[in-house]
């Protein structure tokens, strides 16, 4: 048995991926959007109700599909990034990084020793399926991608430093609680937010780092990448849902339509 490639990380420096975030903390929901054809699925235990045994389930659903899953943990804590990549995650989002210090730690909670601090416990690893990839543990730190968050003033402050560690693959723009960190809650799409993206997005590719970020709107999602961001997330699965079953009520209730909106959600 080989090792399994990380498609993602190795289509990071030849095209532009799209994908999904996930938030219905569910298999069954995680291999439908799996079949969509996004490049990559998020899956989100930051703010959706997951834990280590309903992200397993999806990271099991979602494995014979194309689409890579990238796991974001609540916090980018080494025990529960350990446990992470022994379920088989590769790709992580960790949020809310504001220093080099804190990547560099995170960097070295991914690799083996030497290089990092993961704990050694392949045997009773699904990512190595327990033993039976015999070279493992030497080929899978160059397997392991990671993506730092920055979404605060602090992280935006520090950004040439945080992209400029080695072992962060990505850097992702969180436009969310940066909106709201600059006094703009809800609106992402302020002129001032929009300027302070951009600049970021720049800054992350000068630093010859892959760029991220989140839009369900998609004249701002094209935007991004028109920007050169690597990896853009387009929409979010709940509120997919949400929107199509209250336009199908509303159609059905004489209610006016509904907006599509242009929130980052």
């Amino acid at each position: 048995m080989h090792m399994p490639v990380n498609s993602f990380k190795q289509g990071l420096a030849a095209t532009q991926q799209i994908g999904l975030w996930v938030g219905l903390a569910e298999p069954y929901c995680a291999e439908l959007a799996a079949n969509a054809g996004f490049d990559w699925l998020l899956l989100d235990a930051e703010h959706a109700p997951n834990d280590l045994r309903s992200l397993l389930g999806q990271m099991q659903a979602v494995a014979p599909y194309p689409s890579h899953p990238i796991v974001r943990p609540p916090v980018g804590d080494t025990v529960l990034i350990k446990q992470l990549l022994d379920i088989g995650a590769q790709t992580l989002l960790v949020p809310m990084v504001e220093c080099a210090e804190q990547a560099e730690e995170l960097v070295r909670a991914m690799h083996y020793p030497p290089r990092g601090i993961r704990g050694v416990g392949a045997a009773l690893a699904r990512a190595s399926r327990w033993n039976n990839i015999p070279t493992y543990l030497a080929e899978a730190d160059e397997q392991m991608c990671l993506l730092v968050q920055v979404e605060s003033l602090k992280g935006l402050e520090n950004l040439d430093a945080i992209a400029s560690v080695a072992g962060v693959d990505g850097v992702f723009i969180g436009p969310a609680d940066l909106s709201a960190a600059m006094g703009h809650r809800g609106n992402p799409g302020h002129p001032e937010v929009q300027a302070a993206i951009e600049d970021a997005i720049a800054r992350i590719r000068a630093a010859s780092k892959a760029a991220g970020i989140l839009s369900a709107d998609e004249k701002l999602a094209r935007r991004y990448l028109e920007l050169g961001c690597a990896f853009v997330a387009v929409g979010v699965d709940t509120s997919l849902l949400m929107r199509s079953l209250k336009s199908l009520a509303a159609s059905f209730k004489g209610a006016a339509p509904v907006a599509a909106g242009g929130s980052v959600y």
